[in-house]
């Protein structure tokens, strides 16, 4: 399992994990696509918009390896701002390639994208 050396663990400031630190025995936890219902509390929103974040800064819109990346966390991106970036694509591999779909990413979380540094 490739390690993503300079990529947070975790949201700042809070429990959210961003990464594992070891691989599962056996296959990888299967990526699936999870609604983001308009209910969700406002720091699971946090967590979403600060992951695709770290995502959009460490590969921008290149394919990367899965790796250490936390499948629950890419879970609630995955099939809308983070795509497969290959086929076939194996959702329980951590060598599987994603890339982030910035037009997608920008519709979702135009404030990463307003110019402000803050």
């Amino acid at each position: 399992m490739l390690k993503h050396r300079g990529f947070p663990s975790r949201l700042p400031g809070t429990d959210f994990q961003f990464t594992i630190r070891r691989a599962q025995k056996g296959s990888a936890t299967r990526l699936t696509r999870r609604e983001r219902f308009a209910d969700r509390r406002s720091a699971d929103r946090m967590a979403d918009a600060g992951f695709l974040a770290a995502l959009i800064e460490h590969f921008g819109d290149a394919p990367f390896e899965r790796g250490n990346l936390d499948a629950g966390r890419l879970s609630w991106l995955f099939g809308r701002e983070v795509v497969p970036a290959e086929e076939p694509f194996d959702p329980e591999s951590y060598a599987a390639l994603l890339r982030v779909d910035m037009a997608a990413a920008e519709a979702a979380f135009p404030e990463l994208f307003d110019g402000d540094p803050a």
